[in-house]
């Protein structure tokens, strides 16, 4: 085995075994409680994206009981492809980083929080500008904290592919996460056309068309389809060939996953990343990292034979639990001793 690819702890609870129940169970748990304020962010082309910060940690008060200070440690979380706020794992992950300490934010991609975004084009697998954009003023506004991102399935893809551009010193990260990433988008397509994973293609494309379908009706968009083509297309290779490519300067969906994809640059990450993934996610193959030149040595890759998709719900303390919460939360409490920017910024006058 490779020396970045290590066996991850995660052990599902006894019964919920099966991938496509633990990719679906989160939806059937309750959601950890969390209070959160709005910020709309504007991007430079016109358009905008929400965050939503966290200003409570999931338990009986509604809010910190002693506000965080400037330099508290900063976690940014950036979702799967149609997620939200509502989603099991957004609850999970923030409520873990909250009770640690931490200053959670989650970014809505364009369209994806609580109004549509104002143009035409969205987000995709491999779009990194608005992530860069947002990081960045997150640098400005706390110079001094430390700072972890987290990606989740479409949002770990980006997030790989993004510290994989920006080099060791690109982004104001002490450290990256990446979860259930697709990191073969053509081979995830081709996969999520199959038995029933095309359920959750399905579902997913639904939520997809329905927000385009709504943008046709209020005006043109660069694609050459109506909104009966598009009611049509009823796969991801179909959906992201004919409105995905053409929205976002594409030439075809091909062309699209090839740029996108962000395995390919799992050699060049710079930066100390957890990819977590498990053997048995019905999103994409079982050999997906034997597809992929050797990691470098700053990624490590916990593989599961269980989980399913942003699954891996693990029996503990006498009820089901999120193991990616309690994983994700040892790696912010391990990372939470590293220099924090502004102690490396002092060691590096001295030095000058």
């Amino acid at each position: 085995m490779p020396h970045s690819i290590f066996t991850a702890e995660f052990r599902p609870a006894f019964g919920f075994g099966n991938r496509h129940v633990q990719t679906l169970l989160p939806r059937f748990m309750s959601l950890a409680p969390l209070a959160r304020c709005t910020e709309i962010i504007n991007l430079p082309d016109g358009d905008f994206v929400e965050l939503a910060w966290i200003t409570s940690d999931g338990g009986s008060r509604h809010e910190r009981q002693t506000p965080l200070s400037d330099d508290a440690p900063l976690f940014v979380l950036f979702h799967g492809l149609e997620g939200d706020l509502k989603s099991p794992y957004a609850r999970d992950l923030l409520n873990a980083a909250a009770k640690l300490g931490w200053r959670p934010v989650m970014m809505h991609f364009r369209g994806c929080g609580q109004s549509p975004n104002r143009l035409p084009r969205a987000y995709h697998s491999g779009d990194t500008a608005d992530a860069y954009w947002v990081l960045g003023e997150l640098g400005r506004r706390y110079p001094h904290a430390l700072k972890v991102a987290c990606g989740v399935s479409l949002g770990a893809n980006m997030l790989l592919k993004l510290v994989a551009e920006q080099g060791g010193d690109g982004l104001d990260l002490a450290g990256a996460i990446a979860i259930s990433a697709p990191l073969d988008l053509a081979a995830s397509a081709d996969v999520l056309n199959q038995g029933f994973s095309r359920v959750y293609q399905r579902h997913l494309l639904k939520g997809l068309k329905a927000k385009v379908a709504a943008k046709l009706a209020n005006g043109p968009l660069p694609v050459s389809i109506g909104a009966h083509q598009l009611n049509q297309l009823n796969s991801f290779w179909a959906y992201d060939n004919e409105v995905t490519a053409p929205l976002h300067g594409f030439s075809s969906a091909s062309d699209y996953y090839a740029r996108s994809s962000a395995g390919r640059l799992l050699s060049e990450i710079e930066l100390p990343t957890l990819v977590l993934q498990s053997l048995d996610d019905p999103f994409m193959p079982r050999d997906l990292f034997s597809r992929f030149s050797q990691p470098s040595e700053a990624v490590r890759i916990e593989l599961s034979d269980r989980g399913g998709h942003v699954g891996f719900i693990e029996w503990h303390r006498g009820r089901l639990s999120s193991w990616l919460a309690r994983r994700v939360a040892r790696q912010l409490a391990d990372w939470s001793g590293l220099p924090k920017p502004q102690a490396v910024s002092e060691a590096q006058s001295e030095a000058h």
